[in-house]
């Protein structure tokens, strides 16, 4: 039966608690961060049911989390967080995702807006030649399958070292692009095929370039630790592991749902297939999601430098681009959480899966830059196809209340069939274009698939990431060009 408003525990203006007695087997609640009107919209799906779902995992600690942009997905809904414990619990591909490691990286120009903006058309347009987008897209840097394993295990750091980027661009990646434990022999020769040809390459879906400016600072100072201002010109980059990372997901599903029987484990959904984390199958599977985040690492890497290259080529070989942030959607990390009641509260080590939700670090943290660890991390939130992006900073309450986790993004309202009932590819383009927004896509069904009624608000989502306390607004950005697959 869906779940209805009613049922729902309203805590404050933003979060909405599922007890766990709603339904039998949920080992916590589950804790929806949504404002009124968010709330009736992510009822209009099973995201919550998912949620719930996602409760009953063994060794789950702490609520199950739904951020604000969530709506339903593969066993998790997407928008999802879930810590379960490294020593007895579970690990779930449903929680991660089929695309390891989507996720976005901000670059920061050395120009304004009034520079770019008479080159636009033509930068855009060159921008669209040197990073190829859609399903199929190959690449501009092809890999042998020797050398596809150096990618797996090298990330970010690989493409800098082959000449595809700067001494300092992994350093302002998560996990300075290269995830630990990756095992390129658990990733099948199927996937390292499929991604052999596709590093630097956007893909399809909500994937995008966008070359946009920084339209306002909300906290100066931060913005200025971060290198940003107002009027400034900025690239978001917005894409995963491809062909790669799906196989993999693919792959380690139907494993998973086999050795599911050898312990003893059922879910009311067989997506959420999982095994104990310290299991062979857990073990193999954890080595080959963070080879496929090695590789979404890379491939943002590799945009990166010819995103750069397109910049010199259109407005000069003064201008430049750099790395502000880069940071990861959908994940399975092993990290340190202080979890239980509160006021006994203890640290203990947990694998906590992100399904299209960002990590937000607070002030102080070793794991961000040292550049930033006086104000936090910086918290990359895109919005839909022609709407705002947003630049947070990671906080406390954060790590004290969702494992250092806030939303990835707007969230999608509409399903892409909906999407593209009764529309007009150019009507659409055109629409843009009267809010001097210059869009190039691959396909007609990339163009309508996202168009921004297809999604949540972003300023409303924003607004309740601020108002709980996960993240603080630090800059809104304005899409100029927009590149889709």
């Amino acid at each position: 039966m869906p779940i209805a408003k009613n049922q729902l525990h309203k805590l404050d203006h933003v979060r909405w608690l599922v007890p766990h007695t709603l339904s039998e087997g949920m080992r916590t609640d589950a804790l929806i961060y949504a404002d009124e009107k968010l709330l009736d919209q992510i009822l209009g799906d099973l995201s919550i049911e998912q949620a719930m779902n996602v409760a009953h995992l063994p060794g789950i600690v702490g609520r199950s989390l739904a951020m604000p942009d969530i709506h339903q997905g593969y066993g998790f809904p997407i928008g999802g967080v879930a810590a379960t414990r490294l020593r007895d619990g579970v690990v779930s591909p449903g929680g991660v995702g089929f695309d390891i490691n989507c996720g976005v990286r901000l670059l920061a120009s050395n120009i304004d807006r009034d520079v770019a903006f008479p080159k636009l058309s033509e930068l855009v347009n060159q921008l669209f030649r040197d990073v190829p987008s859609g399903t199929g897209a190959e690449g501009p840097v092809r890999c042998s399958m020797k050398q596809i394993d150096a990618v797996l295990a090298g990330g970010a750091r690989w493409a800098v070292e082959h000449g595809y980027g700067e001494a300092t661009d992994a350093e302002y990646c998560e996990e300075q692009g290269a995830l630990r434990g990756a095992d390129p022999s658990q990733v099948s020769e199927r996937a390292k095929q499929r991604g052999r040809t596709q590093l630097g390459t956007l893909g399809s879906g909500n994937h995008f370039l966008e070359v946009q400016y920084v339209e306002r600072v909300f906290e100066p100072d931060t913005a200025r630790v971060f290198g940003l201002h107002e009027n400034q010109v900025v690239v978001l980059i917005h894409c995963g592991s491809r062909g790669l990372g799906h196989q993999v997901c693919t792959d380690f599903l139907k494993t998973m749902n086999e050795a599911m029987r050898k312990y003893g484990i059922t879910l009311p959904d067989r997506q959420l297939a999982c095994v104990p984390s310290q299991s062979a199958e857990g073990q193999s599977y954890l080595g080959a999601m963070a080879a496929s985040a090695n590789f979404a690492w890379a491939n943002r890497q590799v945009i990166s430098h010819f995103a750069r290259g397109a910049f010199r080529r259109i407005l000069g070989d003064d201008v430049r681009l750099r790395v502000v942030y880069d940071v990861a959607h959908n994940m399975a990390k092993s990290e340190r959480h202080r979890v239980g009641p509160e006021g006994s509260k203890t640290e203990e080590n947990v694998l906590v899966h992100r399904k299209g939700a960002t990590r937000s670090f607070p002030a102080g943290s070793p794991f961000i830059p040292s550049a930033y660890r006086g104000v936090g991390q910086p918290v990359l939130i895109p919005g839909s196809m022609g709407t705002a992006s947003y630049v947070l900073v990671g906080t406390e309450r954060a790590m004290e209340e969702t494992f250092g986790t806030v939303c990835h993004g707007a969230g999608r309202a509409m399903s892409r069939t909906a999407a593209k009932k009764g529309r007009d590819a150019k009507t659409e383009t055109q629409k843009l274009e009267a809010q001097g927004i210059i869009l190039r896509a691959e396909t007609r069904d990339g163009i309508l698939e996202e168009i921004p009624e297809a999604y949540k608000d972003i300023d409303a989502v924003i607004d309740v990431v601020h108002r709980a306390g996960l993240a603080r607004k630090v800059a809104r950005l304005k899409p100029m060009g927009v590149i889709k697959g």
